[in-house]
Parts: structure tokens; sequence; C-alpha cells
């Protein structure tokens, strides 16, 4: 535990927007935001695992790890990663790119569970992030999404763009500081975009974009799935 504190700690210090807390979540946290997943959920994506504290919970309610992706921005946990989860698929990327990076199957995945911090980040890359992660979320399933904040860390603005609700689960106030989690599913129907909000998505998922948010200048993304090496 206290190694996972340290290492929080230095990402944090190294990039405080980027990590967003200076201590994996707590369990409190970590039993609310799995609270709704199981081994019937089918593949389960996270975005933002760090250390794992999300990833042992679900392994715990019976996610198998064949079935678990877990996206990873910060070069620094990926090894931690790829060495507690062997069975899972550790991939080092931007989690913007999910929708397109062809390695997940349209409308395949259960659900969406999300480390990430949403309240630093620009409402574009909060656009792309939902907009391809529910490219992959299948009919009923959901993107589980918590924060330190006192609403839904999505505006509402963003969520009627996208065609989507945020339905708060409950509030982890055990948790150190406390947090409330919220599923994000998509509403009855998305709605048609203007032709100016069309253009816009289309910039947000082009290869332009997206090279603009790689993890380090010189350094490619890479897919690190367990081998013999293989918690927020």
């Amino acid at each position: 535990m206290s190694h996972d504190f340290m290492s929080f700690f230095l990402a944090w210090l190294a990039s405080p927007g980027r990590v967003g807390a200076i201590a994996p979540s707590g369990d409190a946290l970590a039993e609310l935001i799995t609270r709704e997943i199981g081994p019937s959920t089918g593949p389960v994506v996270e975005l933002g695992p760090g250390t794992g504290a999300f990833t042992y919970k679900l392994l715990k309610r019976g996610v198998r790890p064949s079935d678990l992706s877990l996206v990873e921005y910060g070069s620094e946990f990926v090894k931690i990663l790829q060495l507690r989860f062997p069975g899972a698929r550790v991939l080092w990327m931007d989690a913007a790119r999910i929708g397109s990076s062809g390695l997940f199957g349209a409308r395949d995945v259960g659900a969406v569970v999300s480390g990430l911090p949403l309240l630093n980040m620009s409402p574009r890359k909060v656009i792309a992030i939902l907009d391809g992660a529910f490219s992959v979320i299948r009919a009923g399933g959901a993107f589980y999404q918590f924060t330190y904040g006192v609403r839904c860390p999505v505006p509402r603005r963003i969520l009627d763009r996208l065609g989507l609700k945020a339905t708060l689960v409950d509030r982890a106030i055990l948790n150190i500081p406390p947090a409330a989690v919220y599923r994000l599913t998509r509403r009855t129907a998305r709605p048609v975009l203007s032709a100016d909000h069309e253009d816009e998505r289309v910039k947000l998922n082009s290869k332009k974009w997206e090279t603009s948010v790689e993890p380090r200048a010189g350094i490619e993304p890479i897919e690190l799935a367990g081998g013999t090496h293989a918690a927020h």
C-alpha cells in the first residue's frame, strides 16, 4: 500500500492535471464503482486504472481477467498493472482513442469503469472520451465515473449533445475524500448532430487530433498484454 501511495504521489507531482489524485482510491469507492458489475457483464474496459484499486474489485466480483482491458496513459503505472494482472490486457494509450483504435469491437463492451479526472479535462477531451467509449459499449451497457465534486463531472450540455443521461449510483462517504459514483447510459435515441457538430466530431476523431494527445513525443503508444510478466 505504501508503494502504491508513493507511485501515485510521484505521478501526481509530475503531472497533477493528468493523475488528479495523490493516492489510490479507497476500498469504499472501489466497492461502490464496481457494485453493478459481475461475470454476466462481459468485456469490461477500465480507463485510468492507476495501480489497480478498481481492478482488484472487478476480479473479486467475478469478472474474468480475459474480459478486462486496462487503458492507462501513465507509463509509470503500466508495468505495475502488467505484473499485478497478468491475465488482463494492458494498453498504454490515451483513453480518447478507444473508439478509433480498432482494439474493441463495436457495441461489444458491457461496461466502462473510469478513474479519469474528468474535471481536470477540457470539454473537447471529455466529449472525445465519452463518444469513443459509447461507440464500443453495447446496448444496455454503462459508463461508471466517480468524482470528488458535488455534482456529476460531465456537464449537462455534453450529456445532451451525446444523447446520454447520468444517474447517481451512490456516495462513498467513507472514502477519503468522500466521493460519488455516476452511471452514464444512452437515452432512448441519440440526437442527430447538426452539420456544425458533425464537422467538429470528425475533427475530434481525426488523426491530427489523436497525435496531439500521444503519451510523449518520440514514444509510440503500444499494447502491453500480459505474458510471463504479465490499484486511484
